[in-house]
């Protein structure tokens, strides 16, 4: 028998139309094919150099193109050399286009478009995960916003958040027996969000977090003394950063996070 060449073509990167060549030729029980990837098709020229190399060999297309033009004229030269071929996504994009009365945008590599965004959004959170709580200060350097605050006033779940609005976001704890990292004192004030909270409302939230985690209520760490020494010192922290502050009394992590993104771009203008 002799070898089958396929040939995988798309005006973008041909993942799609080299999967399905993959998928179909699995039905079959023999070695006796290749798969030769063509991406970024984007004229005749090529489609021609491309017809030109298939009829030489015993081949077989499947093909991705969502500029018509160019569709056309590959099913065209095939059809005149003998070499079968066969259009992957019109078939599935006319009846859509049917339904929903609606025109395709015939651009090609919006998969791969949405595939960035999406990796782009896993590696915001990564970064949110890797840098929460202070536990490598070197993101400071790195973030786009930098939230600091004592214990339970949200910044992690504001880090989440805000990662899900792509940007890359680290907390730092503001801890009256640790310095301050001196990669704070490095970027602009700008990019430092300070959080508070209303000094009777963290003492309820930390009670709470100690009886969640089997702990006495008495413990100094939601002792009112601690949490004013706490405060105290966090707001000298902030005035000496010279750092927008939000008092996150009261608020969900969606209004917050709206005025940080307002704040944004603020001083993006």
């Amino acid at each position: 028998m002799e070898k089958i060449t396929i040939y995988a073509v798309s005006d973008s990167l041909g993942e799609t139309a080299e999967q399905v060549a993959r998928a179909v030729i699995r039905q079959f029980d023999t070695k006796e094919f290749t798969i030769r990837k063509i991406p970024y098709i984007n004229d005749k020229e090529e489609i021609d150099e491309l017809i030109e190399r298939a009829s030489r060999e015993n081949s077989f297309i499947v093909f991705t193109l969502v500029v018509e033009e160019l569709r056309d004229y590959l099913m065209e030269q095939a059809t005149i050399y003998g070499i079968s071929a066969v259009d992957i996504m019109t078939p599935v994009l006319l009846p859509l286009v049917k339904q929903l009365g609606l025109s395709p945008k015939n651009e090609p590599g919006l998969l791969r478009k949405l595939d960035e965004r999406y990796f782009k959004k896993v590696e915001v959170v990564e970064f949110a995960v890797k840098y929460d709580d202070g536990k490598d200060t070197r993101g400071i350097l790195l973030a786009d916003i930098v939230l600091i605050g004592v214990s339970r006033t949200s910044k992690t779940p504001l880090s989440m958040y805000l990662a899900n609005k792509n940007l890359k976001v680290a907390n730092i704890p503001l801890v009256p027996e640790v310095s301050i990292p001196e990669e704070l004192k490095l970027i602009p004030s700008k990019k430092i969000i300070g959080l508070t909270l209303n000094m009777e409302n963290l003492n309820k939230i930390r009670k709470e977090r100690l009886k969640a985690m089997g702990l006495s209520d008495n413990a100094n760490y939601a002792s009112m003394d601690r949490i004013i020494e706490e405060l105290e010192y966090a707001d000298k922290v902030m005035r000496s950063l010279n750092c927008k502050v939000i008092d996150t009394t009261n608020k969900a992590v969606e209004e917050t996070a709206s005025i940080i993104l307002d704040y944004i771009q603020e001083n993006n203008r």
